[in-house]
């Protein structure tokens, strides 16, 4: 009898362990549907008589697929060429998702002649709902793009698992690289704050929290089962 009930017991166990793939895999197809509807990044070129032939890109991207309420997320604006050209850029604005407030800090790395590609804080200014910086000229080139990025603190006010896409970006400049993007977008889905994320910060900006991937904080669902399993046979 006493076997009887152990066998019983890993079989309850395997039931529970199958039960648990299954409501993963599920998790998991449901997460990839959302994911292909929400990108974390998007890409356009421009090559028109303006551009006198040589190819603008442009390209922007949030820093997690996953960002907790109350933290912060940083979208950063590339702007560059494929060809020889180079043209100079004077204004870059970046739209925030709707609800957003100003930019908590903000950056541009640009080429310098003599020094090359330097990185500097830069204070955005608010335009058309967007957030724009200007100079008289960031020099860009197939090697040397022009990087804007800014980081926003996320409103309490969004919900978790709501997917958070943000607005386009706006380019002002020389040989064709002017452009209007709406479109040129990036989306994050918000989530719960793990422990130890404060209202600007978030550990999952340094690769930590929620995306592993652990169901908890002791462990993951198949190694606890796998517990339960070898203490039922070994008892």
């Amino acid at each position: 009898m006493f076997r009887n009930r152990r066998a019983a017991a890993v079989v309850t166990s395997a039931a529970m362990v199958f039960t648990g793939l299954s409501v993963v895999t599920a998790m998991e197809t449901a997460t990839a549907s959302a994911d292909a509807a929400c990108s974390q990044t998007s890409h356009a070129t421009k090559n028109d008589i303006s551009t006198v032939g040589i190819t603008m890109t442009y390209d922007k991207t949030v820093n997690a697929p996953e960002v907790g309420v109350g933290t912060s997320v940083t979208y950063t604006v590339v702007i560059g060429t494929t060809g020889i050209g180079n043209p100079y850029v004077n204004t870059i604005t970046d739209y925030p998702p709707a609800g957003f407030g100003a930019p908590t800090s903000a950056t541009v790395t640009a080429y310098h002649f003599g020094t090359g590609e330097q990185t500097a804080d830069v204070t955005p200014e608010p335009n058309a709902g967007g957030w724009k910086v200007t100079n008289t000229g960031w020099f860009v080139n197939s090697g040397n793009p022009l990087t804007y990025t800014l980081t926003y603190a996320v409103p309490a006010s969004i919900s978790t698992g709501q997917q958070v896409t943000s607005g386009g970006i706006g380019v002002a400049g020389t040989v064709g690289v002017s452009n209007n993007l709406p479109n040129l977008t990036a989306c994050f889905t918000a989530r719960g704050q793990n422990a130890g994320e404060t209202v600007l910060g978030s550990l999952g900006n340094n690769g930590l929290g929620s995306a592993d991937g652990q169901l908890s904080s002791t462990g993951s669902f198949s190694s606890i089962l796998s517990d339960t399993i070898k203490k039922l046979i070994g008892s």
